[in-house]
């Protein structure tokens, strides 16, 4: 199997399990912006066997960008669970499996207010070249701060992977693979809403709010 043969079926598991969908009245998400559909992929880390196809998922896609990882790391909280069963899954599978070669990584949610530097975000931090998982990207600003982080602790970052990229223009107008990369860190996006939303059975009142939202805050527009 390949990601280019696979990645139709990908876009096929996230409207399937329902990661994305439609409201009927606006909500307001963590940017302050009212949107009339969401990408939430809390169910699928919360179900093994789901998670356990979308960390295959993962595995096809860092083949076909090239990179040969070490560490996995989500992003907490979204995507802890994301990077932790990756991280187990890709280690398994080395030749060089033992005791002491791969670490796995999780971030705290919240900063432990004492001990070494190392330990306040993380239970155990990455090792070696890593990537870092996303679930969903709007501004960037959890991948950002992660990035930050890191880098702190001098971790090699060789990507930054979402899940699902809305495709939204940062408050300052900038992408999220634009701020990604101006911390030096390319940023790769398994999905977007632009090929997701036309997926969906959206009535023509639903459509015409996302074609505002998207001539607003997009980083192009959608048409249905």
């Amino acid at each position: 199997m390949s990601w280019e043969n696979e990645k139709e079926n990908f876009y096929n598991f996230i409207v399937n399990n329902n990661i994305i969908g439609l409201f009927r009245e606006p909500i307001k998400l963590k940017s302050g912006r009212l949107s009339f559909w969401y990408i939430n992929w809390r169910n699928i880390s919360s179900d093994v066997f789901l998670l356990d196809q979308l960390t295959d998922y993962i595995f096809l896609y860092i083949n076909y960008l090239g990179l040969n990882p070490k560490c996995f790391y989500g992003v907490p909280e979204g995507a802890t669970k994301i990077g932790i069963i990756t991280q187990y899954k890709w280690a398994k599978n080395q030749e060089n499996y033992k005791s002491g070669v791969y670490i796995l990584s999780m971030g705290r949610g919240k900063q432990k207010e004492h001990g070494d530097p190392k330990d306040r975000f993380f239970l155990g931090v990455p090792n070696g070249e890593t990537v870092i998982i996303e679930d969903v990207t709007t501004t960037g600003d959890s991948l950002v701060n992660t990035i930050k982080k890191l880098r702190e602790l001098n971790v090699k970052i060789i990507a930054a992977i979402g899940l699902t990229n809305r495709n939204e223009l940062r408050d300052d107008r900038k992408s999220v693979k634009e701020i990604i990369l101006e911390n030096n860190v390319q940023y790769y996006a398994m999905s977007n809403a632009f090929d997701l939303l036309p997926k969906l059975e959206i009535t023509k009142e639903i459509a015409d709010h996302i074609e505002a939202y998207f001539k607003k805050y997009g980083t192009n527009r959608i048409k249905f």
